[in-house]
């Protein structure tokens, strides 16, 4: 069975850092795309970044462009996240998934898989 466990949320001040990680069990997605996604209350789930199978060609929304950095370990089947400079927007609840590719994109319905997600709260 396939689980996606999110962890490294939590409470932090603006402009603050913190670094999510996502540790994969029951399978090997050493040839699949796996991004991150986050829904704020009252808000729809977002594409946050995605990473390449081989670790190559990470893309971002606009939004965390330059602030967040999406990293894989292939070994620990393991995606992380470090954000940077964070906002009182970046506030949600962060989810790890994995697609059936070896490319991602930004459409949710591309991941087959789901994390539970974690809670990032960003305090003005």
């Amino acid at each position: 069975q396939v689980q996606l466990v999110e962890s490294g949320g939590g409470l932090v001040q603006a402009g603050g850092s913190l670094r999510l990680s996502c540790a994969a069990s029951g399978r090997t997605f050493s040839r699949n795309a796996m991004g991150w996604f986050r829904q704020a209350p009252g808000k729809e789930r977002e594409f946050v970044a995605v990473i390449s199978w081989s670790g190559s060609s990470p893309a971002y929304a606009n939004s965390v462009k330059g602030r967040f950095t999406i990293s894989r370990d292939g070994a620990r089947n393991t995606v992380y996240l470090q954000m940077n400079s964070l906002k009182p927007e970046d506030t949600a609840v962060y989810y790890c998934a994995v697609a059936e590719t070896y490319f991602g994109g930004s459409n949710s319905d591309d991941y087959r898989y789901w994390g539970q997600g974690t809670q990032v709260t960003v305090s003005s």
